[in-house]
């Protein structure tokens, strides 16, 4: 494994459309290796491939006991709402409170290509949300305001 370089805004690749992960290989598996170690050693929850500069639908998320990774993550089904802060390790020194849902399922593919689906509530949910925003360029201050 190796530590990735995080970019940080205003660097435009984080407000790049991220590509469908279509190889699913020896390739991929290091990278997802390396995209948790580089967010544990960063001290984050989340990180997805755009924050390291690849424009992939890659993402992975670690909440206490709980790890995941998504490759071509999507959102299916969303219930209730949540208020609260977010922070970014893209965005340093900054937080904005930002709604979310309280529930979501995700489905994706796992490493090996396998459909997969989750489905989350509360903290992780709200971490399952701002990482796949970013694979759509979206970061989450720019949802700070949506709700108030």
């Amino acid at each position: 494994m190796a530590l990735r370089d995080i970019i940080t805004d205003p660097n435009p690749t984080l407000r790049k459309k991220c590509r469908e992960v279509e190889v699913f290989d020896e390739k991929l598996g290091k990278l997802l290796d390396d995209m948790r170690e580089t967010m544990e050693k960063a001290d984050g929850v989340g990180l997805a491939a755009p924050q390291i500069g690849i424009l992939r639908r890659i993402a992975v998320v670690e909440v206490d006991d709980f790890y995941i990774e998504f490759v071509n993550p999507v959102i299916v089904k969303t219930k209730g709402e949540q208020v609260g802060p977010e922070a970014c390790l893209s965005v340093p020194s900054k937080s904005a409170t930002v709604k979310r849902p309280h529930k979501v399922t995700v489905e994706y593919q796992d490493r090996d290509g396998k459909l997969m689906s989750v489905t989350a509530e509360g903290f992780i949910a709200r971490a399952f949300c701002h990482e796949i925003d970013h694979l759509d360029g979206i970061l989450y201050y720019d949802r700070a305001n949506e709700g108030k």
